[in-house]
């Protein structure tokens, strides 16, 4: 009942904030990105090949909203922002000619009437898979929201192989659906458009596909999708690696299951030496999840350090306690280390000749609640004063071997 007088609140919200921006004459086709993960990849993958195709497009995902040469930042922990946020960026970006707005929508989102009175052309969907359980209750709940920005869509593009497919097509009755699959006859296949992704996107297959098959439906040319793939970055946070020597050392958002057995099943495959990874999980959030990153992690990695990730009033060692609960049979080294500075010193000092080291969880945020609000935290600038200690730690060691 309090959720649904708060939606009300929401959506008197969007009204007035639609009422004030743009009057309701202000209308950008949209192209809304929604998923529990791979949202901000294929926002802005799509983004990155329509632009590299001739148009001018804004977007708005959780790293920041881009509208023309300008980056603006959206707030701490923020996907989609609120109703006067969001329409404010609309007419940013009608003032400064956009043709096209690709925006990262959350499940929140939908729920709070955040996005109401968006003119979405295109709803693509990456997949739905155990996240947020805390807020909608249950997976079938978790689905009927997300579902309602393909009701609003004018097309909406589906993933086959994802298990809200059937009930998500259920109540999209008289709508022009498409569909892209890695294992399925679907309209957009590996196969059928025509092309083989570049070998980065590797554990992106299905981000790849989505943004793919959004710009097919779009008309654009084969030449122009392919030329746009030679030339795209993953956003920060992403996939990205931030140290490559001996070891690698890379920073990703990965925080749930799915999420986790993409990513560290595809490093695991490239990497020589052992995998290291650096988590833990938000405090109050998503509980029921916790075990299952555990027993996907423990599955794959070889040496785990679980540390803060966003506590906030929970205490640490009873999360990483819950991780660790369906790990019984983990057959490699784990440590805890609630500092999270100091866990990731320690990954980087233990980190040996072919190793890759993964930080996963916080990827391009900038802050840290520890239980007292929200800190300054950078998980780039962590990974250089680890590596920093690091050659301390080796300077002195030979120092120390050199005789007086």
């Amino acid at each position: 009942m309090i959720r649904k007088i708060k939606n009300i609140g929401h959506l008197l919200e969007a009204e007035l904030a639609s009422l004030i921006y743009s009057r309701g004459r202000i209308s950008i086709p949209t192209i809304g990105v929604t998923g529990t993960d791979g949202k901000t990849t294929t926002s802005s993958l799509i983004s990155h090949i329509l632009k590299e195709a001739g148009y001018n497009p804004a977007m708005v995902t959780t790293v920041a909203a881009q509208i023309g040469d300008k980056t603006y930042d959206t707030g701490l922990h923020t996907t989609t922002p609120s109703a006067f946020a969001l329409q404010k960026y609309i007419k940013k970006a009608a003032d400064y000619g956009c043709d096209f707005l690709v925006l990262e929508i959350t499940s929140h989102a939908l729920d709070q009437n955040r996005t109401r009175n968006i003119d979405f052309k295109i709803g693509v969907l990456t997949n739905i898979t155990h996240e947020h359980l805390d807020y909608h209750g249950t997976y079938e709940k978790y689905v009927k929201v997300k579902s309602k920005l393909f009701k609003k869509a004018e097309i909406s593009i589906l993933n086959l192989d994802d298990d809200s497919y059937e009930l998500i097509k259920s109540v999209l009755s008289g709508k022009k659906i498409y569909t892209y699959s890695l294992k399925k006859k679907a309209d957009f296949t590996a196969k059928s458009i025509g092309f083989k992704e570049p070998s980065e996107f590797e554990f992106n297959s299905e981000n790849f596909l989505a943004a793919v098959s959004a710009a097919k439906v779009l008309g654009i040319e084969d030449s122009k999708i392919k030329a746009a793939l030679k030339t795209f970055k993953f956003p920060s946070g992403r996939q990205e690696i931030v140290y490559q020597g001996d070891f690698k050392v890379i920073v990703d958002f990965a925080h749930t299951p799915n999420s986790f057995k993409k990513v560290l099943s595809a490093l695991k495959k490239t990497t020589n030496g052992r995998l290291i990874h650096v988590f833990g999980s938000a405090g109050q959030r998503d509980k029921s999840k916790r075990p299952l990153m555990g027993k996907v992690a423990g599955e794959i990695d070889d040496v785990i350090i679980l540390t803060s990730e966003d506590p906030r009033s929970e205490n640490v060692d009873v999360i990483n306690k819950q991780i660790r609960s369906e790990m019984q049979d983990y057959k490699g080294e784990i440590f805890e280390l609630a500092d999270r500075q100091i866990a990731i010193n320690f990954a980087i000092q233990k980190a040996q000749k072919g190793d890759t080291v993964v930080l996963s969880g916080k990827g391009h945020e900038k802050s840290m609640n520890l239980g007292r609000g929200e800190t300054s935290w950078s998980e780039h600038e962590a990974v250089k004063i680890a590596l920093i200690e690091r050659d301390k730690s080796i300077t002195k060691t030979i120092l120390d071997a050199v005789p007086a």
